[in-house]
C-alpha cells in the first residue's frame, strides 16, 4: 500500500492540509474548491500503488482509508509513527494503547471477529488507578443506600447465594468510541472503533438488589461508586461517579457482574464485581463496584456535569465554545457497524473478483435493522445478511459477498441502520468538545493485484 511516512497522512492532513495535498497528489493536482482534477487521480493512484477503478466517485477531501493506518498515538505524550501495542498480562498482542495514565487500550476491528469477544481481546478503559485485587473475592462488600426503605449491605458471596444469576452476551462500549474521526480534534482518548466488545456477562440484575432494599417513590436516579482511587491519590476525590435514570437501572439486563466469558471477572475489567449497563456509555458500568445510591434528583458526581458524557441539544459549529446549559446526558449509544474481515490494508491476488466480508453491528438500546456495504465510495450499496442476536444488547453479526470488477484499489464502506431508520454518516457528525457519539462509517482498504 502507501509508503510509510515519518508522520501518518491522517495526522499531516489534520495539521497541514496543503502539505498533505502536495505529498499525495502533487502541488497542483487537487482543486481545493471541491473536485479532484484528472491528474490528481493519477497522482493518488501512484501514492497508493494501484489504479482506482471508482476513483471518480471518491468524495472531495476524503482521505483514502489506506493512508489512515498507523495514525494512533498514545494521549498525553509525543506523537509516534505508528501505534503503541499493549503488553499486559492476560491480553493478546495487538491491542493499541491510547493512554498510559490511566491505562486505556482499544481493540483493532479485525480482533473483534469472534461472535463472543475473548477476554484477552477486550478493550481496557480506566478513569483512575487500578486497585489491588482482594485476597478473598467473595468477601467484597456492596452497599445499596439512599432513597431506599432499608440500607442493603452484602458480600459478593452473599450476592451469589441469595440471588439467581443470569448470563447475557452484551456489548459494552466507551462513550468516546469513534472520537478520532471528529474534525477538529476533540478532547480525550483517540478511539477508532475499538472501544467496544461483546462478552458473555454473568451477574445479578441490579433491579433485584434495588427491590430487596425497597425503592422509595422519591427515587429517580442512581449514583455509582467504586474502589478505584483518583489518579491524584486524594481519597476525598472519586475517579468517576456516574448514574442513570431509574428505568434503566431496573432493566433486567443491567447487571451486577461477577463473571466474564464463564470465568471470574478479571481485576483489569473491574473484578471481582462491576456494573454492566448495556447500550449506554461504558462509564456507567462502574468497575470495582462498592456502592449504588438511589437519589431523588439527577446525579451530579464526577463525570456527570459540564460537558462530561454530554452532547449538545443543537448542532455546534465544530471547534466552537460550548454552552454547557444547552447540553444533555448521552444515554443510548448510536448505531455502529464494523468490518472485522478482511483487515484494513489486505492485499488480494490479481484476478480476484469477489470477496467474503463479515462484521458486527449494534445500536445502543435499539436493534439493528440492516447493514449495507459499498465498494464504489458510496455510489451503490448491497445489503448484508444479519444473524439474529442471542438476547437484547447482543451485537448483530453480519456476512456478505462483494463483487470486485477489476484489479486495483478498493474500499469497503460499512453502514449500519438502527430500528428507527437512523444510519451511520460517512463522516463523524454532531461535533462536541469531548467527542462523544462519533459513529462514522467504517472503511477498509483493499488492494487487488
Amino acid at each position: 500500500m502507501a509508503k510509510k511516512l515519518e508522520r501518518s497522512l491522517a495526522e499531516l492532513y489534520a495539521r497541514d492540509p496543503e502539505r498533505a495535498d502536495a505529498v499525495v497528489f502533487g502541488r497542483r493536482a487537487l482543486n481545493r474548491r471541491g473536485l479532484l482534477e484528472a491528474t490528481s487521480l493519477g497522482g493518488l493512484g501512484v501514492a497508493l500503488g494501484a489504479a482506482i477503478p471508482f476513483g471518480a466517485s471518491l468524495p472531495a477531501g476524503v482521505l483514502p482509508a489506506a493512508f489512515a493506518q498507523g495514525s494512533t498515538a498514545p494521549s498525553g505524550g509525543g506523537k509516534t509513527a505508528g501505534p503503541q501495542i499493549l503488553d499486559f498480562p492476560g491480553k493478546e498482542k495487538g491491542l493499541v494503547v491510547l493512554g498510559e495514565r490511566p491505562l486505556v487500550a482499544e481493540t483493532p476491528e479485525h480482533m473483534l471477529d469472534d461472535e463472543t469477544t475473548p477476554t484477552a481481546r477486550f478493550f481496557i478503559r480506566n478513569n483512575g488507578q487500578i486497585p489491588e485485587p482482594p485476597a478473598n473475592p467473595d468477601s467484597w462488600k456492596i452497599v445499596v443506600d439512599g432513597e431506599v426503605n432499608s440500607r442493603l449491605e452484602l458480600t459478593l458471596g452473599e450476592l451469589k447465594s441469595r440471588f439467581a444469576p443470569r448470563t447475557y452476551r452484551m456489548v459494552l462500549e466507551c462513550g468516546g468510541n469513534g472520537r478520532s474521526a471528529f474534525q477538529p480534534e476533540a478532547r480525550g482518548n483517540p478511539w477508532t472503533n475499538g472501544g467496544a466488545g461483546c462478552a458473555e456477562w454473568t451477574g445479578v440484575p441490579l433491579a433485584d438488589l434495588l427491590r430487596a432494599a425497597g425503592v422509595k417513590d422519591s427515587a429517580t436516579y442512581t449514583a455509582h461508586y467504586g474502589a478505584d482511587p483518583h489518579l491524584s491519590g486524594d481519597p476525598s476525590k472519586d475517579s468517576l461517579s456516574r448514574g442513570m435514570r431509574l428505568p434503566k437501572a431496573m432493566d433486567e439486563h443491567t447487571l451486577v457482574v461477577f463473571a466474564m466469558n464463564g470465568e471470574p471477572l478479571p481485576n483489569i475489567h473491574g473484578g471481582p464485581v462491576r456494573l454492566l449497563v448495556p447500550g449506554w456509555p461504558g462509564s456507567l458500568s462502574h468497575k470495582w463496584l462498592t456502592r449504588v445510591t438511589l437519589r431523588d434528583r439527577e446525579h451530579d458526581g464526577q463525570g456527570m456535569t459540564g460537558t462530561s458524557y454530554r452532547v449538545p441539544n443543537r448542532p455546534m459549529v465544530p471547534g466552537a465554545r460550548a454552552d454547557e446549559k444547552d447540553f444533555r446526558i448521552l444515554e443510548s449509544m448510536p448505531v455502529r457497524s464494523i468490518t472485522t474481515s478482511p483487515t484494513n490494508g489486505t492485499r488480494l491476488p490479481a484476478g480476484t473478483r469477489e470477496i467474503a466480508v463479515r462484521g458486527a453491528a449494534w445500536a445502543g438500546d435499539l436493534a439493528v435493522s440492516r447493514v449495507d456495504l459499498s465498494v464504489d465510495f458510496g455510489q451503490t450499496w448491497s445489503p448484508a445478511a444479519l444473524a439474529p442476536p442471542r438476547n437484547p444488547y447482543d451485537w448483530h453479526r453480519w456476512t456478505a459477498t462483494l463483487a470486485l470488477p477489476s484489479d486495483g484499489y478498493f474500499e469497503i464502506w460499512t453502514r449500519g441502520t438502527d430500528a428507527n431508520g437512523k444510519m451511520q454518516p460517512p463522516v463523524a457528525a454532531g461535533w462536541n468538545p469531548q467527542g462523544y457519539g462519533g459513529n462514522a462509517m467504517h472503511r477498509v482498504a483493499l488492494l487487488v493485484g
